[in-house]
């Protein structure tokens, strides 16, 4: 089955050339870290831009923390990305609503769920996370506080996402069983100069979704974990069964007993696929870790899953490994 959002990658023809200033250079296996791995950067999906902004910032320097929040910033406010912040795809009343969680090196996590009106949930998260003394805010709640912190409330349906609801609301289609493309949310992970280890998540999560949904990109452990000591994770595609296997936590946990990021990955997707045995063929879920010596590994249910990584100034689009062959 191939995604609405894998055809725009392609045509867009990003991958494997000179892009935005970073030279190409040939790309070490996963498994295979350069010798110089880090600083480094690493986004699902074909986020070149978003890996741009966080490049700027742990080149000069900065923070693995700030590169995220700078990474995830870039398709939060791109119109064109239908799956994340400005211009994401409604829920089934046709009303934008964002996830959003990020977490550093010192185990500090924030997060905001079914957001609206703030183009920049991952920035309100990060607020959330240093600002107060929770972890998630919710709703109405997470918008009084963006208001609060200085955030501006906007109108976040285009005209595009809306003609698009309005297509699918004739077409009376069962909600979240007939949009296997429009739930591909950008998770970020990042190593600094300082090897620390900072990782985000944002989504407007699965296109025409019940009104109230909320899946795993705002939930630490679920759509993304970090842990200093060993790596981080982050998931994208279908949240219900991240969620119930809690993947990102499970992945750092398995590079934590010795598995490559490679291998912790492949078997978070087998826990999907065992417990599923037969939906899995019916959904996508990627996953994509980093271990604290800079390798990556990539892995999802099918193909089509795709990764960008910045390491040795090569900021290139990876396809990931699959489990559905056939």
């Amino acid at each position: 089955m191939e995604l609405n959002r894998r055809r725009f990658i392609k045509n867009s023809a990003l991958a494997g050339t000179g892009m935005l200033g970073i030279p190409v250079l040939k790309a070490n296996s996963h498994n295979e870290p350069a010798d110089n791995a880090i600083p480094m950067a690493v986004a699902t999906w074909n986020n070149t831009a978003a890996i741009q902004a966080a490049a700027g910032i742990i080149h000069r320097g900065g923070s693995a923390l700030d590169a995220v929040e700078a990474g995830a910033r870039v398709p939060e406010a791109d119109p064109g990305d239908l799956s994340v912040g400005y211009g994401g795809l409604p829920d089934a009343n046709g009303i934008v609503t964002l996830d959003a969680c990020i977490m550093d090196h010192l185990g500090n996590a924030g997060s905001v769920t079914y957001l609206q009106h703030i183009k920049h949930p991952v920035s309100v998260a990060r607020k959330v996370m240093e600002e107060t003394p929770h972890v998630m805010l919710s709703g109405a709640g997470a918008l009084t506080f963006a208001l609060e912190q200085g955030f501006k409330k906007e109108n976040l349906l285009t005209d595009e996402s809306r003609q698009a609801w309005e297509k699918w609301s004739k077409e009376k289609k069962p909600f979240g069983e007939t949009n296997f493309e429009n739930h591909d949310t950008i998770g970020i992970l990042a190593i600094d100069q300082q090897g620390n280890i900072s990782g985000a998540c944002t989504t407007s999560g699965m296109a025409y979704k019940r009104h109230g949904r909320v899946g795993d990109s705002p939930i630490i452990g679920a759509g993304m974990y970090v842990d200093n000591e060993v790596g981080g994770a982050c998931a994208t595609g279908v949240g219900e069964y991240v969620m119930k296997t809690l993947g990102s936590f499970l992945i750092v946990e398995l590079m934590r007993q010795g598995k490559s990021p490679q291998q912790a990955c492949e078997e978070a997707i087998k826990r999907i696929v065992t417990r599923h045995p037969r939906r899995f063929k019916d959904f996508q879920v990627g996953y994509l870790a980093v271990n604290k010596q800079g390798q990556t590994g990539a892995y999802g249910t099918e193909k089509g899953f795709e990764y960008t990584l910045l390491q040795q100034e090569s900021n290139r689009v990876h396809p990931a490994d699959y489990y559905l062959k056939d």
